[in-house]
């Protein structure tokens, strides 16, 4: 097939306008078109008058060689690639030790998956419960202020991708397509078919829940098992070679290939591995706060008239600014039609984090206004940044009135320097509650500059965005793990051979999709590792 990219369409174009582009582009008749399908569609709204629809496309024709022949100088007429995906190995018959994998997000699910698929029958370990109990577990908390430290958004089947905008996209480098072996076994799973081809696509919460269900299911088929409530406490090693983990229940299990998929937020989990001397460097994160507009002002800067467009869906946006202390400020996990949701997992502490289902039709739109920090912010060893967190957490806490209900100030007060004493049009989002305050005092005194500096910056590309009326809820510090579990070129940690550092928690990603992708990496590295000492 040939692959044409870049088409550019009107916004309101026909079902026409796309088969005639198709002819147009390549120079032939209708009788030479056998199908095209929609590979990718995105959209241009740089100018919110004239937005228009941007398209790949896949076009079988009656001469497609000879049409890749002639357009061979031409970047945007190619030969579709294959992205079938295609497994490195097959598990041995005499398989004598299953692999471990530790943690069920998107990371450790993949590389479950992949593995079960391939014949190594993996052994997953969460240290939280399967999804429905831990959903559970989650919305008591938002609404009862009861807390499960073992069981929350950050913890439990799904990962702390289960609670979130369900983002399907990422940046990273992809020559193999594993992206695409992602999104064919969500959609196999129960996702939307249309993730397959948006540019920018999303699940939401609900139904992301019935498709890590189902995706559990294919592993326990494949011969695989899956154990919640299962808690890794400690790492075995001898001469430098893993050799089998302990469990909170002080079950031993015995594995020379274990890969730890812990998320950003197993802070004990980090203190094991650290323990047992598995080298970890410190390395930069970002903590900030989240803001809230009325969606529909987001949808009206971004599309202006074409606000509300079924296509279009509700706006986003990602903005960066760099200012002058040398700092950088960017919107992070921006969630349209959204809400703002209690994140910790920790007593005593408040995060806060943005999520939104499927429909994206909530009141508000959310994002986090971050500031890049780094190890010379929080010297003191390669765990100093969990202690830095945790200080800030802490401090949100008791500012919020010690009852998980967090700070939070309205942006005009926050220009102002001023506590906040009323709401205005933008209604809070977050559960359990806020209290109204003075978030200068929440952050470092650098950021509270950088994060004022930033917001007329941000205004200036999405105007109403400095709303006097818009609301900050205080603190995002779960940006990314404040760790990198160093590994080697055979994705093994450098010092620790059998350990297999894989994710957001080692420091690999930063979302479900480039999380999932990572994990897919894992499991080809650990089932070419388990083939070789065989």
């Amino acid at each position: 097939m040939i692959r044409l990219s870049n088409v550019k369409l009107p916004l309101d174009h026909d079902e026409q306008a796309l088969n005639d582009i198709v002819l147009k582009t390549l120079g032939i008749q209708q009788k030479q078109l056998l199908s095209f399908n929609v590979f990718r569609r995105g959209y241009d709204a740089r100018k919110k008058t004239n937005i228009f629809l941007i398209y790949t496309l896949d076009v079988d024709t009656t001469d497609n060689a000879f049409l890749i022949e002639k357009f061979i100088a031409d970047q945007l007429v190619k030969e579709s690639p294959d992205m079938t995906y295609k497994f490195v190995a097959k598990a041995p018959t005499d398989l004598k030790e299953r692999p471990v994998v530790v943690g069920f997000g998107p990371c450790g699910l993949l590389t479950g998956l992949v593995l079960a698929q391939m014949g190594y029958k993996p052994i997953v370990l969460e240290r939280g419960k399967e999804v429905r109990e831990r959903t559970k577990d989650t919305f008591g908390f938002w609404r009862k202020k009861e807390l499960n430290t073992e069981s929350n958004v950050q913890f439990g089947e799904g990962g702390a991708g289960t609670f979130s905008d369900g983002k399907l996209y990422s940046q990273v480098k992809d020559p193999k397509h594993y992206s695409r072996k992602v999104l064919d076994e969500f959609v196999e799973a129960g996702a939307p078919d249309e993730i397959l081809f948006v540019s920018k696509p999303h699940i939401g919460t609900y139904k992301l829940v019935t498709m890590v269900e189902k995706m559990r299911a294919k592993i326990i088929e494949l011969g695989g098992e899956i154990r919640f409530s299962s808690r890794m406490d400690d790492l075995h090693i001898e001469d430098g070679q893993v050799t089998g983990l302990t469990l909170s229940s002080g079950e031993v299990i015995k594995s020379k290939h274990i890969a730890v998929a812990i998320g950003h937020s197993a802070r004990d989990t980090f203190q094991v591995l650290h323990d047992r001397g598995v080298y970890i460097e410190a390395k930069p994160f970002s903590v900030g706060f989240r803001i809230e507009h009325q969606q529909s002002a987001i949808d009206a800067a971004r599309f202006g008239k074409n606000a509300g467009n079924e296509i279009l869906g509700a706006a986003d946006y990602k903005l960066v600014h760099h200012c002058k202390n040398g700092r950088s400020v960017y919107s992070f996990c921006m969630c349209p039609g959204g809400t703002v949701v209690a994140a910790t997992s920790e007593v005593g502490r408040v995060v806060t984090n943005g999520m939104s289902q499927y429909s994206r039709n909530e009141r508000n739109a959310n994002s986090a206004v971050v500031v890049g920090i780094d190890p010379s912010d929080y010297p003191g060893g390669p765990l100093a940044g969990l202690d830095f967190q945790r200080e800030l957490e802490s401090r949100a806490y008791v500012m919020g009135g010690e009852n998980y209900d967090a700070p939070a100030q309205r942006v005009g007060d926050f220009m102002k320097g001023v506590p906040s004493k009323a709401l205005g049009s933008v209604k809070p989002s977050y559960t359990p509650g806020i209290k109204l305050t003075d978030l200068a005092d929440s952050l470092p005194d650098f950021c509270i500059e950088a994060i004022r500096e930033a917001i007329p910056a941000f205004n200036r590309k999405i105007k109403g965005f400095a709303l006097e009326d818009a609301l900050l809820t205080g603190v995002e510090t779960r940006t990314s793990a404040p760790i990198n579990i160093k590994r080697d070129a055979n994705f093994q940690s450098i010092n620790t051979q059998g350990l297999f550092p894989a994710g957001e928690g080692a420091g690999y990603a930063g979302g479900i999709m480039s999380a999932a992708i990572d994990g897919i990496k894992i499991a080809e590295a650990m089932a070419l590792s388990i083939n070789e000492n065989s």
